[in-house]
């Protein structure tokens, strides 16, 4: 097994991290170990809404998704839809800011970081990379 896929299948070391390989790579490797992955590119996103709606999209959130914080924080903790060994989020030409003001960045990041710890809870890796 390479490097790549024993990180992505430690449920210990899974959090938020800089891309540090291709996304072509990163996409090979996911599929390989049965992850889903969920490619949301932030190219000039602004907005809380902006955001919601790149990641609905990305994660092909269910009819009905709620377009708010709470709505995200549910559908990223559900995944029912979306059964797999782990997951991983790609968020592609993300800003440091992520398009947001101080106080949604800080909810977002609040949102992803309570996620990766609902699914390592649950002995299912939940990955972040940012490009």
């Amino acid at each position: 097994m390479d490097t790549l896929a024993q990180q992505l299948n430690n449920q210990e070391a899974a959090g938020s991290y800089t891309l540090g390989c291709s996304v072509e790579t990163l996409r090979n490797t996911a599929s390989e170990a049965g992850f889903a992955l969920f490619d949301a590119d932030l190219k000039g996103v602004k907005g809380k809404q902006n955001l919601l709606n790149a990641l609905a999209q990305a994660a092909s959130f269910p009819p009905g998704f709620g377009a708010n914080w709470d709505a995200l924080a549910d559908e990223l903790c559900d995944l029912s839809w979306r059964e797999a060994n782990g997951y991983v989020l790609l968020l592609r030409n993300a800003s440091d800011t992520l398009g947001l003001s101080a106080n949604d960045r800080e909810i977002a990041q609040d949102i992803f970081a309570d996620t990766v710890v609902y699914w390592r809870q649950r002995k299912k890796p939940f990955w972040i990379f940012f490009t």
